[in-house]
């Protein structure tokens, strides 16, 4: 592995941030990363794309599950969306302006881009755009690989990663062309992705094709998410770095 990217595996990195919702910590928001920043983790959180083209930070494409409202949260405007409650909690959805104007380079930044598969690259160009004045320490990811292509086009100065895992029956990787489905575990997207890490479904290890990607191409290997003790000892046999939620390293 490069050492230009230590960085990204020096500390366990809290999925979807540092959130407890059985202490009102919600996933995504910006109490779950500022507990992250004070327990000095990396921080991944997820992106959704508004109608009129902002990155949203928030993991599902619907409203409901966290948040007051319902709907497709892609037809709804950046401005609405800052108006829709989180459920139960005065917290409203951050952009990615503001998510990294709130971590300032104080975490290392793993940004889950989601995709419908359908060729759509506006969350790739307002990443470009947000991160081209962003001086902390981060890093873009998909299952898309065609979204790291665009983002590779778009910044090519930025660390890019593919997340894959074997194919299981799941909405979002339903959504996936077929070859792609069956393939991401193969991880076939890398080969037109060319991504700098590898994030892998901690479930799915140990797997020859991340360990290729870690041992003979020397990538760093993500492995997500990790919640109970076996997966943790798996990830520290298998990979470089957890991406972790429910419990402290």
């Amino acid at each position: 592995m490069s050492s230009d990217l230590a960085w990204l595996i020096a500390r366990p990195i809290a999925h979807r941030g540092l959130h407890d919702a059985a202490h009102g910590i919600i996933e995504n928001t910006a109490p779950a990363v500022r507990a992250a920043i004070a327990a000095n983790y990396g921080i991944e959180v997820d992106l959704q794309i508004s109608a009129d083209g902002e990155a949203m930070v928030h993991h599902d494409d619907v409203l409901g599950r966290l948040t007051e409202g319902e709907g497709r949260l892609d037809r709804y405007s950046a401005a609405a969306l800052k108006r829709i409650s989180i459920r139960g909690r005065d917290e409203r959805m951050m952009t990615l302006g503001e998510l990294c104007d709130l971590v300032a380079g104080r975490a290392t930044l793993l940004l889950e881009l989601k995709s419908r598969f359908d060729g759509d690259e506006r969350i790739c160009r307002r990443v470009a755009d947000v991160l081209a004045g962003y001086r902390g320490p981060v890093a873009p990811m998909s299952f898309d690989p065609r979204q790291v292509t665009a983002l590779r086009r778009l910044a090519p100065a930025l660390t890019l990663g593919i997340i894959a895992a074997k194919y299981r029956p799941h909405p979002s990787w339903d959504a996936m062309p077929p070859l792609l489905r069956h393939g991401m575990g193969y991880l076939t997207t890398a080969l037109t992705a060319r991504p700098q890490f590898v994030a892998y479904a901690v479930v799915d290890l140990p797997a020859l094709a991340p360990l290729v990607a870690r041992y003979v191409f020397g990538l760093p290997l993500l492995t997500w998410a990790v919640r109970t003790a076996a997966e943790r000892q798996c990830a520290a046999r298998w990979a470089d770095q957890m991406i972790f939620e429910g419990f402290r390293p």
